[in-house]
């Protein structure tokens, strides 16, 4: 199957290398700035095109990756929709939940095939979790944590952008819950600081979060996000269920763990970036995607997975606004 890519920074390229991973053609990439595109295009040995259109009129051209800005998310799902392209695009859909519920309105009579970024799902260890609680082999789930922490916070200007911690951070978190949940929470509390860096709060965000949801039928989910860890990408998660529990580690550097007179165990520090953690989970994804279109199945993860977990990110930022509980 020929992909074109919209997008030409980091997370572009990453599905270009699952696209070929998984046995596919990068048919072209677009940007809005040539240069990259250009540069992409020359590295990945294929075309660099001059507008979407281009793209989009190409009848031997089947899929589409969506990995630009995300305030262009929408108007490019419409457009690809309308060309009856395949769809992959990364999270979020919108940083607004009424942009994004007036995109599936406008697209939704033609039935899209839309598939929404949320990679850590195809993350092996999360997935391995995430079966076991929906089994019922741990028995009934009681207790969700989960916790992410960046090693460094991102340049101030791409946090102007971003649309807020819980849009762009914490949004994982939100559908790792509903994915391990197999729905969503009913309710949910929210607060924050800013204990990193002051710039973040001067902008309107947070670097420091603290999430509690409940679901309705009473289990309990903690999200903790920071924009820092010292020692590494903190990524956890603990399932606490009634006849066991099971937890997903830190990824470390090495596996090697040292014993010494004056210490008991000297340990590796996780992996120091998302792409290192994660990156198998990328690959996983597009996996996914081309044996679902094979087999006629729906997406993976799809645009209501996508709307769920942006709606639940706008009511943690109105729950910090207002100092209370939000219903969901």
């Amino acid at each position: 199957m020929k992909v074109a890519v919209f997008g030409a920074g980091r997370i572009a390229e990453v599905h270009v290398k699952g696209i070929i991973r998984a046995g596919h053609e990068v048919a072209g990439i677009y940007d809005i700035r040539p240069e990259p595109a250009n540069a992409l295009a020359t590295q990945y040995g294929c075309a660099a095109f001059a507008s979407p259109e281009d793209a989009l009129g190409d009848p031997s051209i089947e899929a589409v990756v969506i990995g630009t800005s995300t305030n262009t998310h929408s108007d490019y799902i419409i457009a690809c929709a309308r060309a009856g392209k395949r769809i992959f695009c990364e999270k979020p859909i919108d940083l607004s939940v009424e942009v994004a519920e007036n995109c599936w309105e406008t697209i939704k009579s033609s039935n899209p095939f839309i598939h929404i970024g949320f990679n850590r799902r195809y993350d092996r260890h999360i997935r391995g979790l995430a079966e076991a609680v929906k089994s019922g082999e741990l028995g009934k789930l009681e207790n969700l944590t989960i916790i992410s922490r960046d090693p460094a916070p991102a340049p101030i200007e791409y946090f102007k952008v971003s649309g807020g911690i819980f849009r762009d951070m914490t949004i994982h978190d939100f559908d790792i819950a509903r994915f391990i949940l197999g729905g969503n929470p009913a309710e949910i509390f929210a607060t924050g600081s800013v204990l990193i860096d002051p710039e973040i709060g001067e902008i309107g965000d947070m670097d420091t979060t603290t999430v509690v949801m409940r679901s309705a039928s009473g289990q309990l989910v903690q999200i903790l996000n920071s924009r820092r860890a010292a020692y590494g990408f903190d990524q956890r998660i603990e399932a606490v269920c009634s006849n066991g529990m099971m937890q997903v580690d830190n990824i470390l550097l090495d596996a090697t763990v040292k014993y010494t007179p004056e210490r008991s165990a000297a340990r590796a520090r996780p992996m120091d970036f998302f792409l290192e953690r994660y990156g198998e989970s990328y690959d996983e994804a597009w996996v996914d995607f081309f044996a679902r279109l094979d087999a006629g199945d729906e997406p993976g993860v799809t645009f209501d997975d996508g709307l769920q977990a942006l709606r639940i990110a706008e009511a943690a930022n109105r729950s910090i606004r207002t100092g209370e509980i939000v219903k969901l």
